[in-house]
């Protein structure tokens, strides 16, 4: 097997394309501006979706599920939402086909077929959802609702890159109605701060941690709070969102609840979500020029065993011990496998592995055996831990533990290496232009400034992170005192 992956130095973007396809975790479907997410992709996506799913579970949320459909008028009802959202809809117009009598074997659309009303193919759920909403709430007994969704999303992207931006994707949506404003922005708050959580704690990938500008906020939304994450180009990703949407919905759909006193009053809600684009955030996150590597945590293999059999002599052994360690491995919750496919040579194994980026390998032979000594070969810095049969269960376990502990510590690395603060418009168009990364500055809160910096740099504001503590602070552009302190960066 060649080096078949692109350095990041040569070309960044197709060192990323050729880590999803050649990493075997998706391809372009047919269907333009869509993926296949193969198998082993799709077991990386179930882990994170396992592991979120729970943090719900744990914080009072249920799952439910509601239509793909929106009918247009539903659709409408919020107008900002609407209105943020309606150049990338794909809309249903026929229920229908019919053969085309002028030419055979093809199909046409059944004149009669035309909806009376055309559906939206939900880019986001606000809508069908708060019409659900609305017969399930009467009075503050039947608040507040905490749902989520896992379901798929169409988006007509014209500009697509694998797991980055597609016109469909996959995500969880999370909808939830309160009877207060504070209640409905802790609820903002809490999901944000587990979006960061689980991005340390099983991506190995630091996050900043704010709140959008107006110009940046979800359609709709009053107030939206974010994760955003650090690429190894310098570039910002949006890792998560959660929006405080006021009472804005509940207006758009009359959701009124009868208070204790008896008082209606319109409900407060919430919606936050995160997608497949955490697999794309996850690859440029840590991945190298030989391939994807993957942090323990979201590993579907976390070991892999390769027996090396060059004997009838030797087998027994081999197996026997390649055996145990596995069922040993297995009884400690580790993901492991063994490969002990004979239509592959070692070297095929050794770099398919590199490749998909299994976080570690072992080797099992006659030398191993007869010398008690075993390389624990850890992805993520090819260090090799020698080890023998009696210790290698807790070393293997340990070496789980530093290579997810590890790869931790260099993305911080990172982001605090390339993390800059400044005071002046000069020295932010030099970083930016140059080094790339996050920028820390003043702004002024104005409109025009915060579009103005993004047309002439193509550095946009990713996140709020402190409001007016610094009397001293400037805005960098108008020199006018800052309202906020903003992390800037060209992002994805």
């Amino acid at each position: 097997m060649g080096n078949k992956i692109t350095s990041r130095k040569e070309d960044y973007s197709k060192w990323y394309n050729d880590i999803v396809i050649n990493a075997d975790l998706a391809e372009n479907s047919e269907v333009r501006g869509c993926m296949v997410i193969k198998p082993y992709g799709f077991s990386i996506w179930e882990l994170m979706k396992k592991e979120l799913d729970q943090m719900f579970k744990d914080t009072g949320h249920q799952n439910a599920y509601f239509p793909l459909f929106v009918p247009k008028s539903l659709f409408e009802a919020e107008e900002k939402n609407a209105e943020g959202f309606a150049k990338e809809c794909a809309i249903v117009t026929h229920y229908r086909l019919k053969n085309d009598p002028k030419k055979k074997g093809k199909l046409i659309l059944d004149p009669e077929s035309k909806l009376e009303e055309e559906l939206i193919v939900r880019p986001t759920s606000e809508a069908v959802i708060w019409k659900t909403y609305k017969k399930w709430i009467q009075s503050y007994r039947d608040l507040p609702i905490l749902i989520n969704q896992w379901a798929n999303v169409v988006r007509w992207e014209m500009r697509t890159r694998l797991f980055l931006r597609t016109s469909e994707f996959l995500w969880q949506e999370g909808h939830t109605a309160h009877s207060t404003k504070d209640e409905a922005m802790s609820e903002c708050l809490l999901i944000n701060n587990i979006y960061a959580e689980f991005a340390e704690k099983f991506m190995a990938m630091p996050v900043l941690k704010g709140s959008k500008s107006e110009a940046e906020r979800f359609a709709g939304a009053e107030e939206t709070l974010c994760i955003e994450a650090l690429m190894q180009d310098g570039k910002a990703l949006q890792a998560g969102t959660s929006h405080f949407l006021g009472q804005n919905f509940a207006k758009a759909f009359d959701v009124k609840f009868a208070d204790k006193s008896g008082k209606l009053d319109y409900v407060w809600a919430t919606s936050w979500g995160v997608s497949t684009r955490l697999m794309g955030a996850l690859i440029m996150t840590h991945s190298d020029d030989k391939g994807l590597v993957l942090p323990p945590n979201l590993a579907p293999t976390q070991v892999v065993i390769i027996p090396m059999i060059k004997s009838e002599e030797s087998k027994n052994k081999i197996e026997e011990l390649s055996d145990k360690i596995l069922n040993d491995l297995k009884s400690n919750g580790v993901r492991v496998k063994i490969d002990s496919r004979e239509n592959f040579t070692l070297g095929y194994k050794l770099n398919d592995y590199e490749l998909k980026g299994i976080p570690i390998r072992l080797v099992i032979g006659e030398q191993e055996i007869k010398n008690d000594e075993y390389e624990i070969f850890s992805r993520d810095d090819f260090n090799k831990l020698k080890s023998n049969s009696n210790d290698i269960l807790n070393n293997i376990i340990k070496s789980l533990d530093d290579v997810q502990n590890r790869m931790l510590s260099k993305a911080k690395k990172r982001l605090n290496d390339n993390t800059h603060e400044v005071s002046s418009y000069d020295k932010f168009k030099e970083i930016i232009e140059s080094q790339s990364g996050f920028v820390s500055c003043g702004w002024d809160g104005e409109a025009n400034t915060e579009e103005s910096i993004k047309k002439e740099t193509k550095a946009t504001i990713r996140c709020i992170v402190g409001n007016g503590e610094d009397k001293d602070l400037k805005c960098i552009y108008s020199g006018n005192p800052a309202k906020h302190k903003v992390i800037f960066a060209k992002s994805y």
